[in-house]
């Protein structure tokens, strides 16, 4: 009898690009998807940050030929044989694609073509949102398994701005959010969306923007390379003519002062990376009402359930009362590669462990800097 599908592990760069049509489709059949999932997005990381030999994009077809699931995959060697999801740490969310409209069966096929993957490979899921495709994998999987946790994002509802103020706890700090809201308004700030063939400078504009907000502080240093700006560059205009992404320019006296970059799918809104001239600070506006503003925008009338403000704990974004949610990280082997889930998990405690040690050192440190404070000031006045 002949097989309901074929399984495929693509590990040629052209051939990868030619799925961009089929992965288009599929995309939109599977409603978990991320904006981190779209072939647009995938396809330009590779050519940033891919290494030759490495790719293992494993496509499920059906008799037809019509692509039923993808799980877009890398194969790295250290410390672990492993096999990764593509996007790397500039990716919010990793995740894999299946037919929804074929639910059991591009699933079983799937699960099929990985374990297979997994005879000499730890497979290594990070940043998997809660209700994401490769959770139905992790179910359906018959090897040894372990679910860790990743990432926390915060998150909100997808409502108008009005709305999002009226969550703040109290009646004061809702008019002063109305106040900066006005201040904005005054000021002149004006906003627009950048059409599709004027992306590449508006992107362009948006990491010189980011890279002098960030002059002389601490800042995420892959914003500031070469291969992030020619992968921002090359992915976006893609997203936006196919509706997964939206860059919204800001105009003061004319300037562009600040862009922001929104990515999107059925789900969620995120708001990715924005940059913005240290001339509105100096103006007194408010930089992250005026953004956040703009993505609430974006969020109407789409049927998105969640504003997210994607990775990051930072506690500007408390201000706002996200809801946290922490992403998953899936560790699928066989029997013969399971000593390897033992020894990521190991990993994964030691660093843990680590990093309250850190946090407890810091909190005693900063502890004896205010008493240290508090006997030179009781000492100056005896």
């Amino acid at each position: 009898m002949k097989p309901a599908y074929t399984t495929q592990v693509v590990t040629d760069e052209k051939a990868f690009a030619a799925l961009a049509p089929a992965w288009g489709e599929l995309y939109r059949r599977c409603a978990a998807a991320t904006p981190f999932q779209s072939h647009a997005w995938l396809h330009s990381w590779w050519l940033s940050y891919g290494r030759r030999g490495r790719l293992r994009v494993l496509a499920v077809r059906d008799a037809g030929g019509e692509l039923l699931a993808v799980a877009p995959l890398m194969a790295v060697r250290r410390p672990l044989p492993t096999l990764v999801p593509l996007g790397g740490a500039i990716s919010d969310y990793g995740d894999v694609l299946v037919d929804d409209e074929r639910g059991e069966t591009a699933v079983e096929a799937l699960t099929e073509g990985l374990s297979a993957a997994a005879r000499t490979a730890l497979i290594d899921f990070r940043e998997v949102r809660p209700g994401g495709a490769v959770e139905q994998v992790y179910e359906r999987w018959r090897g040894p398994r372990r679910r860790v946790s990743d990432s926390v994002c915060l998150e909100l509802p997808a409502v108008a701005m009005d709305e999002l103020v009226a969550r703040l706890p109290s009646a004061k700090a809702q008019q002063r959010v109305r106040a900066k809201l006005r201040k904005l308004t005054a000021l002149g700030v004006e906003r627009r969306v950048v059409r599709a063939d004027g992306v590449e400078p508006a992107v362009r504009r948006l990491l010189d923007l980011h890279r002098l907000q960030w002059q002389g502080r601490k800042v995420t240093g892959e914003h500031l390379q070469s291969r992030f700006r020619e992968h921002l560059v090359r992915s976006v205009g893609p997203m936006v003519r196919s509706g997964d992404a939206v860059v919204t320019e800001f105009r003061l006296d004319d300037d562009v002062v600040a862009v922001d970059l929104t990515l999107l799918s059925r789900r969620l809104a995120g708001g990715y990376l924005y940059g913005a001239h240290p001339r509105l600070r100096e103006r007194k506006a408010d930089v992250a009402v005026m953004l956040l503003d703009a993505c609430a925008e974006h969020t109407r009338g789409g049927g998105r359930g969640t504003l997210s403000l994607l990775r990051g704990n930072e506690p500007y974004k408390h201000h706002w009362r996200p809801e946290p949610v922490v992403n998953q990280r899936l560790l699928l082997a066989r029997r013969r590669t399971a000593p390897l889930i033992s020894a990521v998990t190991g990993d994964v405690a030691a660093r843990r462990r680590g990093k309250e040690l850190l946090r407890r050192w810091e909190e005693q440190r900063e502890q004896r800097r205010q008493r240290a404070e508090k006997g030179r000031d009781g000492g100056g006045g005896s």
